[in-house]
């Protein structure tokens, strides 16, 4: 009976597999009628297996295959797209790595660019210092001077005041 509503019923196996199916299909429904005898000499009371329970248990065993067939299939199609996924992930990773190594590159040359130019303004800015050293000195030499020189002219100017009295009285007796 297994034989005949299983043989259009697609298992993924081989035939053997398959045989192997059926005929376990036919053992538990013997190994089913012996508990019955069983079951009827410890407890006096009659059970029965008919086709129809016979049937029953095949439909049940076609549903639940279906559904773990399913089941398992949408497993194996979310496995599918993840290592798809996995693949696109690795290519990406791959010119992504790619390009920060060119990245890298042009950073080293841009740092050693800005080494080079921070060691030509370290250098102007020692020079400029020197400079402004020197342009201190001038102005403190300068301005000596010019101190020297306020000091002769207050001098200059105090004598000039106290020669006024007498340059006024000179000119008053020009006149």
């Amino acid at each position: 009976v297994a034989q005949h509503f299983l043989a259009s019923y697609h298992i993924e196996c081989t035939e053997e597999v398959k045989q192997s199916v059926v005929n376990t299909m036919g053992t538990i429904q013997d190994i089913v009628a012996e508990k019955c005898v069983e079951y009827f000499e410890r407890y006096r009371r009659r059970t029965f297996v008919t086709p129809k329970s016979y049937l029953s248990f095949i439909g049940g065993y076609k549903a639940i295959y279906k559904e773990k067939f399913a089941s398992v299939g949408c497993l194996s199609e979310r496995m599918r797209t993840g290592l798809a996924k996995l693949m696109e992930a690795e290519i990406s990773v791959n010119q992504l790595s790619e390009e920060l190594a060119m990245k890298e590159k042009d950073l080293a040359v841009a740092s050693k660019k800005a080494d080079e130019v921070l060691l030509e303004v370290t250098m102007k800015a020692h020079a400029a210092e020197k400079v402004k050293m020197q342009v201190q000195k001038v102005k403190d030499k300068a301005q000596a001077i010019v101190d020297d020189i306020a000091i002769d002219k207050a001098a200059a100017q105090e004598k000039l005041e106290a020669a006024r009295p007498a340059l006024e009285e000179a000119e008053a007796a020009l006149q």
